[in-house]
């Protein structure tokens, strides 16, 4: 007789009731507890959760590394599987869980992350594929990165395996959605770097806009996403503009 692993879902929310349900109802099949921890969400977040009979918990928002890391070990099973708000699970992904569930072989496991971009799926510009892991013995994993860019990693040389199907990124309902998301995180991102001591100058201000852009569009082949693809990599080349121009400000003591 199989055993089948017991697996926590953990997802951190604030202000997800667009989102938190189809996220939720993506895992049901695979999930023995769904863990949400939230940081005081004012929407209809938590109720929603509650409906699917999440365990649900309040805590502080310190950054993102430390909300993920902090819902990790808070979840009851050893086995965790880490996932975004806006995030779901692929029919194939879900099916290709399920066989993890009853034949476990790795420390971690890795997938694909497919971005839906206000109704269209992007397929290249340094977006797809975006290999992630977030599937995990919780005690062999931890979540590192640089505010707000946050990364699941193995603590040690760990056995990772890789699944077939894609995690579902719903990310973007509009272009104003990414410009703005796109402020508020290179903010983040500024004076996270001001803090580990990076420095900008004017000459990355004005060539790593340049040279995102070229990789993103010809070298990521962002041009094979039409419209969009443009667009994108336009966004993504403002962000590295507004993070180097706003870590320049913080050099010089101005506010951003």
């Amino acid at each position: 007789m199989v055993k089948l692993i017991n697996l926590t879902v953990a997802i951190i929310t604030y202000n997800e009731e667009k989102n938190i349900g189809r996220c939720i109802s993506s895992v049901l099949p695979i999930a023995d507890e769904i863990l949400v921890v939230d940081s005081f969400s004012t929407d209809k977040t938590e109720d929603i959760c509650r409906e699917f009979n999440a365990r649900f918990l309040k805590n502080p928002f310190k950054g993102h590394i430390e909300q993920k890391n902090f819902a990790l070990q808070c979840a009851t099973h050893d086995y965790v599987l880490s996932l975004d708000a806006d995030e779901a699970l692929s029919s194939e992904l879900l099916e290709e869980i399920k066989k993890v569930k009853a034949n476990w072989q790795h420390d971690g496991y890795e997938f694909h992350r497919l971005t839906n971009y206000n109704g269209f799926w992007v397929r290249h510009c340094g977006w797809y594929p975006d290999r992630k892991l977030r599937l995990v013995k919780k005690e062999k994993a931890e979540w590192r990165g640089k505010n707000p860019h946050d990364i699941l990693k193995m603590k040690n040389e760990q056995r990772v395996g890789f699944l077939k199907g894609d995690l579902l990124h719903y990310s973007y309902e509009s272009i104003s959605a990414h410009i703005q998301q796109t402020d508020k995180f290179t903010t983040i991102a500024a004076r996270a770097a001001f803090s580990d001591g990076v420095r900008s100058s004017r000459f990355k201000i004005v060539t790593r806009p340049i040279l995102k852009f070229l990789r993103d569009y010809f070298f990521k082949l962002g041009f094979l996403d039409g419209r969009y693809g443009f667009i994108i990599c336009c966004i993504n080349s403002l962000s590295a503009l507004l993070k180097y121009s706003k870590l320049y400000d913080l050099q010089i003591g101005k506010k951003i």
